[in-house]
């Protein structure tokens, strides 16, 4: 019998990216964030019913999103954005965000010192998915950023 949840998934939540051009997706996160391709599986038509990929250790989902996904699943670009962020620590977010750059990722907020210990960053791929791009800088307790946050208010 198989194991009901497959072997280093357990605990885990895998992101289920949606797209228009999963194809084009898998060869920019390559070189976006350095992305392994895992397995693919092509439809009829070309498109690609499902494929994965492995960013940094963690596994990533995605798929062609077909015009009849149900629920209301569907790629940012048709459903006019995202209610999600995609959060990953890298080594050096700066070296990370010229890499997304220069595979097409478009910045949203550039790479800043944050009150909450991180150097971070927010790109936006070519398909409208979000990445919260971090590296800690620092331990801050949670006094520290309620201090920080009543200072800005008043």
């Amino acid at each position: 019998m198989a194991d009901p949840v497959p072997e280093g998934f357990a605990d885990r939540i895998v992101p289920y990216l949606m797209v228009d051009g999963a194809a084009d997706a898998i060869e920019f996160y390559g070189r976006a964030f350095e992305a392994e391709e895992r397995y693919r599986m092509a439809m009829p038509d070309g498109t690609i019913g499902h494929a994965e990929i492995v960013i940094g250790g963690a596994v990533v989902y995605l798929a062609d999103a077909p015009d009849d996904m149900p629920g209301q699943a569907g790629n940012p670009k048709k459903l006019g954005g995202t209610s999600v962020l995609l959060h990953r620590y890298v080594v050096d977010v700066d070296a990370v965000v010229a890499q997304a750059e220069a595979a097409g990722a478009t910045v949203l907020r550039a790479p800043e010192d944050q009150f909450y210990g991180d150097h971070a960053a927010v790109v936006a791929d070519p398909w409208g998915h979000q990445w919260s791009l971090h590296t800690h800088l620092r331990d801050v307790s949670p006094e520290e950023m309620a201090e920080v946050m009543r200072q800005a208010e008043g």
